[in-house]
Formats: C-alpha cells, sequence, structure tokens
C-alpha cells in the first residue's frame, strides 16, 4: 500500500519540474572564483523594476550608470567604483560589496542596514542580473547588467523570463539612457 502511494507521488515529479523552467534562471547558485572572474570589468546598468518603493524610486532618478567590479577572491569582497548620471550631473561612488559564496548573494551596507541581491549569471556571457528580495512578493524586484549599453532582445530575453516569473509588468521596467 505505502510502495503504490510513494509510486503515486513520485509520478507526480515531472510535473511539478514542468513548471519550474520559468523561473529557473531566479535560482542563485553558488558563486565560485570562475564567477567572480566572469563579472570582474566594466558593466553597464541597463534596466530594473522592483515593487520595493524605496528601490522604485532610486532607480527612477538614474538616468544612466556604469560600474567597475574588482573581486577580491580572498576576502570575499568584491570592489566597486560607480559612475551614474542623476538630475544631469555624474555622480561617482565607491565601495565594497561582500560576497556570500554559498548562497549566490552579494550585498552592501547602506543608510545603515545591509542590502542583499542575488546574483544571477545568465546564458548570454555580457550580461547578469540581481534580483532582490525574492522571498518577499510585495517587494521584489530584479535588474540586468551588460557589457555595453547596447542590448540586444535576445540579451534582454532571460530578464523579461525574470519579471514574467515575478510577475511583474514589463511596463514597470525602467530603462536607462546612456546617452546622458
Amino acid at each position: 500500500m505505502a510502495l503504490s502511494w510513494v509510486l503515486t507521488v513520485l509520478s507526480f515529479l515531472p510535473l511539478l519540474e514542468a513548471q519550474i523552467p520559468l523561473c529557473a534562471n531566479l535560482v542563485p547558485v553558488p558563486i565560485t572564483n570562475a564567477t567572480l572572474d566572469r563579472i570582474s570589468g566594466k558593466w553597464f546598468y541597463i534596466a530594473s523594476a522592483f515593487r520595493n518603493e524605496e528601490y522604485n524610486k532610486s532607480v527612477h532618478e538614474i538616468q544612466a550608470a556604469f560600474f567597475y567590479f574588482t573581486p577580491n577572491k580572498t576576502e570575499d569582497t568584491i570592489f566597486l567604483r560607480q559612475y551614474q548620471t542623476r538630475q544631469n550631473q555624474c555622480i561617482y561612488n565607491s565601495s565594497y560589496l561582500n560576497v556570500q559564496r554559498e548562497n549566490g548573494t552579494i550585498s552592501k551596507y547602506e543608510g545603515g542596514q545591509e542590502h542583499f541581491a542575488h546574483l544571477l549569471i545568465l546564458r548570454d556571457m555580457k550580461t547578469f542580473m540581481l534580483a532582490f528580495k525574492v522571498n518577499d512578493e510585495k517587494n521584489w524586484g530584479v535588474s540586468v547588467y551588460a557589457e555595453k549599453p547596447e542590448t540586444t532582445e535576445e540579451q534582454l530575453g532571460e530578464f523579461y523570463e525574470a519579471l514574467d516569473c515575478l510577475r511583474i509588468p514589463r511596463s514597470d521596467v525602467v530603462y536607462t539612457d546612456q546617452k546622458k
């Protein structure tokens, strides 16, 4: 009797797995030295969408942004040099990000609290995403970054899949204008 119950439950596993692919790119993986090598260098902030009001307000103020990641593999930190255009003014900021290798997150202390983001490595080697507050439906969000300021629809594809998974309308996406 128990065996037949177990077999019945196991027969549903393929159906459960069939639901996962839409959100597969939102599953963080451990951060390795190879991951840190891959994200090292210059990146452009392309777009984001947030349900969190604080984050959403902040991204609406950003006209354009690019940054440099310089990982320190022994200390599990990333030196961040960031350039943003806000209200037609260029702002430079530098800080350190902490790397939590096991759970695939990076974090930054700001405003007296630590903000975490899941580092999501995409199929396209020239893009990556950061997902924020993925366990809090009222506050989650996602941002996409690329090696160049212009992206293709294919490069944005996984970003749009993530939005669909999080049920964030594409109309909520805030894009940057790197010409600013």
